[in-house]
């Protein structure tokens, strides 16, 4: 068993179940953020957001979610410097025919990936975790104003425009790692490709979108 989580073919697959974790984590969180701009009332989204801050099932399903983000990156790193030392002559030029476009800049969008991630855990995750956010009582119970902090954030242009482009750049990394988990599974053959190809791609619209929706309604129809 060991064997096959360390060789090439196993951290792969690891990182192909990590992903499509990811992959449907971000549906969910997609759906609990369009609640900012879908309802007037801020405490829509703010009793949502601590709903899944406090739920017991949720908290568990937070420490896969951890565990599925270190497990992918992890293994994307392995697997990025295994690749490397395979052709060590940089300076050569390679024959990427074979080679999708999306696939060549994995480790860079993951980069741009990972620097959003980071602030964007600064920004609410850890405030709320650590008591430095914004507070709201409502109906005598205290809640995180993540709705407020949203909405403030979303008013500034710079980080609208960051926020948009980490999105984009996301997308660019969902289009070949929907169809590269699926060829880890072996279920990406001239059957299935064309269907693969299309869901993957109706999948990355519709987060990308979605995501994308929410800083421009805010900062255009809320400005500071």
């Amino acid at each position: 068993m060991a064997s096959v989580i360390i060789s090439s073919i196993g951290k792969k697959l690891l990182m192909s179940i990590a992903g499509i974790f990811l992959i449907l984590f971000l549906l969910v969180h997609m759906g609990i953020n369009l609640l900012v701009i879908l309802f007037d009332d801020p405490m829509v989204y703010n009793r949502a957001a601590h709903f899944m801050s406090s739920s017991i099932v949720i908290k568990v399903f937070e420490i896969l979610l951890f565990g599925g983000f270190l497990l992918h990156i992890l293994y994307a790193l392995i697997l990025q410097v295994q690749n490397w030392l395979a052709r060590p002559k940089r300076h050569r030029k390679y024959n990427f025919s074979n080679t999708s476009f999306f696939s060549k800049f994995m480790i860079h969008t993951a980069a741009i990936i990972g620097v959003f991630l980071v602030i964007h855990l600064i920004d609410f995750y850890f405030k709320a975790k650590f008591g430095k956010g914004s507070e709201i009582i409502y109906e005598g119970v205290v809640y995180h104003d993540f709705a407020g902090e949203v909405i403030r954030k979303f008013q500034m242009p710079g980080f609208v425009i960051f926020y948009i482009l980490s999105f984009l750049f996301l997308g660019f990394h969902l289009l070949h790692g929907f169809q590269s988990a699926f060829k880890t599974f072996g279920l990406y053959d001239l059957k299935y490709a064309r269907s693969i190809n299309i869901l993957g791609l109706v999948y990355t619209i519709i987060v990308v979108t979605g995501f994308s929706i929410i800083p421009i309604i805010i900062y255009f129809t809320q400005p500071a």
